[in-house]
């Protein structure tokens, strides 16, 4: 048993902050929450005195590539180096996002379910993951494996990541079914281009029928499993949420479609930006990807702007992974950059983000009965969300009440 005092207490719920607050820990789980004077510490129970930082839920990314280190095809394919470096490279990385202060992740590609087992059996360090394996397009889609000239991966395929592409309804029920089979949490699929994606392939052309959709998503729910899909704008983004996803991915056109907006709020549809991808895009990307993050930027934080308005709940994915890994807490400056508060921000990275990745019974807040998923911070966030970057002011990280930094004992 264990007893954090002295905190500045930010819950995940989106209610003020309490200061000088105690949060007592039993087992895996949060026993009692609240200022000093009202929560009794028990005799046996290890306190840690951490007066004048900031409590905060473990952080949660809904949408990153873990297992992605680059856009070049080379890196893609893992053409330049053994595969077995490569799991180390990635074991690494769920090692300092964990430390980061990041203890959940939803993975949207390139992950497959052993890294999620190895996890949870303990045998690496790392944020609790969901995976979604591969991104499942039609033929000519952003899901399929190929060069900018068309031609196919030619290095053996990883047998734990099914291929991605599928074609006609019956086609997109087997490939849900294949993906569920494999161990995927959670199923991602693609409705229009992006930036990143081929030239004649923009961020508003659709290359999925309706009915392959309308398949998809019907047969993911049927199976217990949420769907996110990457859809930007024009008709794609449209027949994406019509059909009921449960995220969308991007959405960075939907200030063009604001009835689009009221849909995503009536059906409770989540709406993940994912703004830090677009930074590097904007910056690094290819001459078409970089022309594409600068039409689309003014648009993108409309459309967050607009979507808050309407009552979508909007949360942090970083999408960043082929770029850049350990600075998940971009994604929360951004979206205060994007007119977010800084309050609005944390909420979107805990109590929103447990509820787009289904998990909100278990973590997300801090509150009785959830898992012990916490983070000490030193300093202030709700004055400064960028002290969460790069895990810099991160002193403390707990999960599932182990503990994996403690920098102030």
């Amino acid at each position: 048993m264990k007893a954090i005092t002295g905190v500045r207490l930010i819950d995940g719920t989106g209610s003020k902050p309490i200061d000088n607050a105690t949060v007592v820990i039993s087992g895996d789980k949060i026993e009692a929450v609240g200022a000093e004077r009202e929560i009794s510490i028990p005799p046996e129970a290890e306190v840690i005195s951490a007066s004048g930082m900031s409590l905060l839920p473990g952080l949660i990314d809904c949408h990153d590539h873990i297992a992605s280190f680059g856009y070049d095809v080379a890196g893609r394919w893992v053409l330049n180096e053994h595969r077995s470096t490569r799991h180390m490279r990635i074991a690494a990385v769920l090692r300092q996002t964990l430390e980061s202060g990041y203890t959940t992740v939803r993975d949207a590609g390139g992950l497959d379910a052993g890294f999620r087992q190895a996890v949870d059996e303990g045998l690496i360090p790392g944020p609790r993951l969901q995976v979604s394996l591969s991104i499942i397009t039609p033929t000519g889609g952003v899901g399929e494996d190929t060069s900018a000239s068309g031609y196919r991966n030619p290095s053996s395929p990883n047998p734990s990541l099914p291929s991605g592409v599928a074609n006609g309804p019956d086609g997109m029920r087997v490939k849900v079914r294949e993906m569920v089979k494999a161990g995927a949490d959670v199923i991602k699929f693609a409705t229009t281009g992006g930036a990143s994606s081929r030239p004649g392939l923009g961020p508003k052309d659709m290359v999925i029928g309706s009915d392959e959709i309308e398949a998809l998503v019907q047969e993911a729910h049927h199976l217990g499993r949420r769907v996110m899909c990457h859809a930007l704008g024009g008709p794609g983004l449209r027949k994406a949420i019509e059909a009921g996803v449960d995220s969308i991915e991007h959405g960075a056109y939907l200030d063009e479609d604001p009835d689009l907006l009221k849909i995503m709020a009536q059906k409770g549809i989540f709406l993940t930006p994912t703004f830090s991808v677009y930074v590097y895009h904007g910056e690094f990307g290819t001459p078409h990807g970089r022309i594409r993050a600068a039409e689309m930027k003014e648009h993108h934080i409309k459309s967050v702007q607009m979507a808050l308005e309407a009552g979508v709940k909007v949360v942090t994915g970083t999408d960043a992974g082929g770029w850049v890994h350990g600075n998940n807490a971009q994604e929360i400056t951004c979206l205060t950059r994007a007119g977010m508060t800084p309050a609005q921000a944390i909420l979107s990275a805990t109590g929103h983000a447990s509820e787009c990745i289904g998990l909100d019974s278990e973590i997300g807040t801090i509150t009785p009965g959830k898992k012990a998923d916490l983070i000490l911070v030193e300093g202030n966030p709700l004055e400064d969300v960028a002290i969460l970057e790069t895990g810099a002011s991160i002193k403390f990280v707990m999960k599932d009440s182990q503990i994996y930094v403690d920098k102030i004992r």
